[in-house]
């Protein structure tokens, strides 16, 4: 089950137009969160070390059985939402616009200050669950795909899923985005939308018609 924890209510800081850009995904009943990789501190992600060369990360938080199975089929997408389980982070390495990648995907561009970046990345980097000897671990990966899947260690459930996840990455960013109220991909990207920068045609934060 694709797409989190208990937090604090929104920071909702002034919003800027001219800060970091964060892009939220929509596709379907999930949602993700990207980046431009040249934005991330060094060596903030374990990503930025498997893939050196990629032009943004786009991040997916999900059920750790269910979100890297292929085809996981509806039992597991049950026991997903009504059994709470262990999660698993998702990271896809794009080379190239977002656009280009997920064009089935609205792709929504906000922008936020260095500090509410700053602090977006390390929700993410605490959102990687570490060894003994203090690294991430790879669950799996999608080699052709360039997807790594890593253990998280928050726990999935119903009302703990990607969309909440992505809304309280969003929070600690500093934008006005209700986690509580984010349980779905359409009541995330309705708080999301009006927030949103325009983007010139093409470009990596390049918003395809609603879907949700």
């Amino acid at each position: 089950m694709s797409c989190a924890r208990e937090g604090a209510a929104p920071i909702g800081e002034a919003p800027v137009r001219e800060g970091r850009a964060i892009f939220v995904l929509g596709y379907g009943y999930h949602t993700g969160l990207a980046v431009h990789a040249r934005d991330l501190p060094q060596a903030a992600w374990p990503a930025q070390r498997d893939f050196s060369d990629a032009d943004e990360f786009e991040l997916g938080w999900g059920e750790r059985e269910y979100y890297q199975r292929e085809h996981p089929g509806a039992w597991l997408a049950l026991r997903a939402l009504f059994t709470p389980t262990a999660s698993t982070l998702k990271v896809t390495a794009v080379t190239g616009p977002l656009s280009r990648r997920f064009p089935q995907s609205e792709i929504i561009e906000l922008r936020v200050s260095d500090a509410g970046f700053a602090r977006m990345v390390e929700f993410v980097r605490q959102s990687h669950e570490l060894d003994a000897a203090g690294r991430s671990i790879v669950l799996s990966a999608r080699i052709e795909e360039r997807i790594r899947f890593y253990a998280s260690p928050s726990t999935f459930h119903m009302f703990e899923n990607c969309n909440v996840w992505v809304a309280r990455a969003l929070q600690a960013a500093g934008l006005p985005v209700d986690p509580k109220a984010s349980t779905t991909a359409g009541t995330l990207l309705r708080q999301v939308r009006p927030l949103q920068v325009s983007a010139p045609d093409g470009a990596a934060g390049a918003t395809p018609p609603r879907t949700n």
